[in-house]
């Protein structure tokens, strides 16, 4: 049965474009390989469905509008636009690892019709689109791009949980192969968005996700190395992040914390593939966020030696093990390096999180406290990971025996801030 649309990769960037499509009467299907082929609905990424990107019911709403998630690409052969969402999490090397695009081009590129919309989502590095995806969709399918089928690039700008930013209210930036490319591409997002941005070509439009996403990193390691400057000359950070942010230009406030999770990873073009030289203010950027979960490591030994504790066989509640507040989403969360670390010195780890019934750290699980405000009195340390809204902080400054709050989410005094 032929669709309007099909969404190659139903993680957490395909699925809000599958259900911005469907909320816009747009005929869509979504292709992942990960699917069950016997029970499609029943096996999605676990980012995705009730991990952040999508509610169960979210897909109910979307599968009673017509949309068809499978595991057979045949479908693939009867669509107008075709958008490519595969993960490319970070290789070795730090570069984007391409093998999942590869995989949904070649999935593609053999049931390609002429006249077809390709549109690359997926975060890659500027070059991507036109040398690594455009050879392998000219060679399975015979078709030349910008002649024979439209070839696109668009960042995806998705905040998972974030219900202020709505996708149609999210402007689009598109750049296409050639002019013509551009405007088919641009035809079909102004059908999901209010605000289309054209940009001249491929390689800026894939420069645009570089910059934001490197734009967040190097920002979120300003005010991380801001707080152990603060921290050392006494003063109060978040504080000073209040006052700073009350200035009407030139300013954009971020917060320090634990570490940077999420799946938008830095990139300094510094990988094999790359002839430019490095972006070294990225490069910095990564060394002070990695170094993020080591120095609250340094933090809550310090504070329990203060109180007269080693961090050896001590009591350490971890609250908040996602990466971001109110989701499930474990992406790249610090608490998985802190968590290990602390397991490293001896200290006995326990963990609440309302959004993850069960948690492993060196391939052994860790003891989920049930009662929080029992777990937190009777723990030597409570550490504040995430600071979901579920939890009472006021409380839990008055329970926990000794507080370190990594977010700034306690009120002034109620626990020892990052």
């Amino acid at each position: 049965m032929p669709a309007d649309l099909a969404v190659i990769g139903l993680g957490h960037l395909g699925l809000p474009l599958a259900q911005a499509a469907v909320a816009a009467g747009i005929d869509t299907l979504g292709y992942d390989p990960g699917l069950s082929p016997d029970r499609p609905v029943a096996r999605f990424p676990a980012d995705a469905v009730d991990g952040g990107v999508l509610t169960s019911a979210d897909l109910r709403r979307m599968l009673s509008g017509g949309f068809r998630p499978t595991a057979d690409p045949t479908g693939l052969g009867r669509v107008r636009t075709a958008v490519i969402c595969a993960p490319t999490p970070r290789g070795a090397d730090g570069s984007p690892e391409l093998g999942q695009v590869g995989d949904a081009a070649r999935a593609l590129a053999t049931r390609l019709r002429p006249h077809t919309t390709v549109i690359l989502e997926s975060p890659v590095s500027p070059g991507t689109t036109e040398e690594f995806l455009l050879p392998l969709l000219e060679q399975g399918s015979g078709l030349r791009a910008g002649r024979d089928f439209h070839l696109a690039y668009s960042p995806s700008r998705v905040d998972p949980g974030n219900r202020a930013h709505r996708y149609a209210a999210t402007p689009k930036v598109i750049g296409g192969l050639t002019p013509a490319c551009t405007e088919s591409a641009a035809a079909f997002y102004g059908r999901l968005t209010d605000k289309v941005v054209r940009a001249r070509g491929l390689r800026e439009a894939e420069t645009v996700q570089l910059l934001e996403t490197n734009f967040r990193h190097v920002n979120i390691a300003l005010v991380n190395e801001m707080a152990v400057l603060c921290q050392d000359l006494g003063v109060d950070l978040w504080d000073v992040i209040r006052c700073a942010e009350t200035k009407p230009f030139g300013f954009q406030a971020f917060r320090p914390g634990p570490g940077v999770g999420g799946h938008g990873v830095p990139q300094d073009l510094s990988g094999p593939h790359h002839t430019v030289r490095p972006l070294r203010m990225v490069e910095l950027a990564q060394q002070v966020n990695s170094h993020m979960p080591q120095y609250v490591i340094q933090r809550a030994a310090t504070l329990l030696n203060e109180h007269g504790k080693s961090a050896r066989g001590a009591r350490v509640l971890l609250l908040g093990v996602t990466y971001k507040p109110d989701l499930a989403d474990q992406q790249n969360s610090p608490a998985r390096e802190i968590a290990t670390r602390l397991m490293e010195l001896g200290a006995s780890v326990s963990y609440h999180d309302p959004y993850v019934p069960a948690w492993n750290i060196l391939d052994r699980p860790v003891p989920r406290a049930d009662s929080l405000y029992e777990a937190a009195a009777e723990a030597d340390l409570t550490l504040l990971l995430q600071h979901h809204r579920t939890y009472d902080l006021q409380g839990l400054s008055v329970k926990a025996q000794l507080l370190l709050d990594t977010r700034g989410a306690t009120p002034t005094g109620a626990a020892h801030r990052l």
